[in-house]
């Protein structure tokens, strides 16, 4: 069973400096909710075929995933899959200017399920995969425009999830 949809956001922002945001790791705990940690596997950093372990922890749940980058064409694209135990997602991002300071990322995202118990989520609840990645999305501009890190919700007393 595969699940698809796209998400799209424009940030306020020359598309230069979102790519600047957008590709370096060190950033991606600060509007990625629940990222404990991003270790390089193999291949070279940042580039076609570099392999890296995610490890988030959602609510008491910690979850692994291995991203493997499929294709780096930065300004314009950035590429990569997604492997986590019963879940293979396929992402194609896209970086548009719509003028001087502002960029569209326009994302496209497709969940293949392996495991039963994917698949039942999946059926029973298909707005949750995207909510996720809009969330997503959202936090990064927030971050991108503002500074806003997520962390610090959480460091608040505010939720994991």
């Amino acid at each position: 069973m595969a699940l698809e949809y796209d998400t799209t956001i424009v940030i306020d922002l020359p598309r230069d400096k979102v790519i600047e945001l957008f590709d370096n790791a060190d950033n991606m705990p600060k509007w990625q909710k629940g990222l404990q940690s991003f270790e390089h596997l193999s291949g070279e950093p940042g580039q076609v075929g570099a392999k890296s372990k995610l490890v988030y922890l959602m609510g008491s749940r910690r979850l692994e995933m291995i991203e493997t980058i499929t294709r780096r064409d930065l300004p314009d694209a950035f590429d990569g899959t997604y492997d986590v135990e019963g879940v293979h997602n396929v992402v194609e991002n896209r970086f548009s200017e719509l003028g001087p300071d502002r960029t569209l990322w326009e994302s496209h995202n497709v969940f293949e399920m392996k495991s039963l118990v994917m698949k039942v989520m999946a059926f029973l609840m298909p707005g949750m995969f995207r909510k996720q990645s809009q969330k997503y999305a959202e936090d990064f501009k927030a971050f991108a425009e503002h500074g806003t890190d997520v962390r610090d919700a959480l460091r608040a007393g505010g939720q994991s999830a």
